[in-house]
């Protein structure tokens, strides 16, 4: 199960895997890789709780064990 994680450290991490941005367009901002669009939450909201980071990471096709080998 994914654990709480803080903006900065997850926008870190998706550019480790080869996503561009953040950008934004409206409300929320975004990550851009391959054509697709992964909407990320808003980075005053406090830390990504464990249930969001589990969506996001479904949406963005990466495995747990696969999240967890980056530092």
């Amino acid at each position: 199960m994914p654990k709480p994680i803080k903006h900065r450290e997850l926008v870190r991490r998706f550019r480790q895997l080869g996503w561009d941005g953040p950008w934004q367009r409206g409300k929320d901002p975004f990550l851009v890789k391959d054509g697709r669009r992964l909407t990320i939450p808003n980075p005053h909201e406090g830390d990504v709780d464990w249930s969001l980071m589990k969506r996001i990471l479904a949406q963005a096709r990466v495995s747990q064990s696969q999240w967890d080998s980056l530092s």
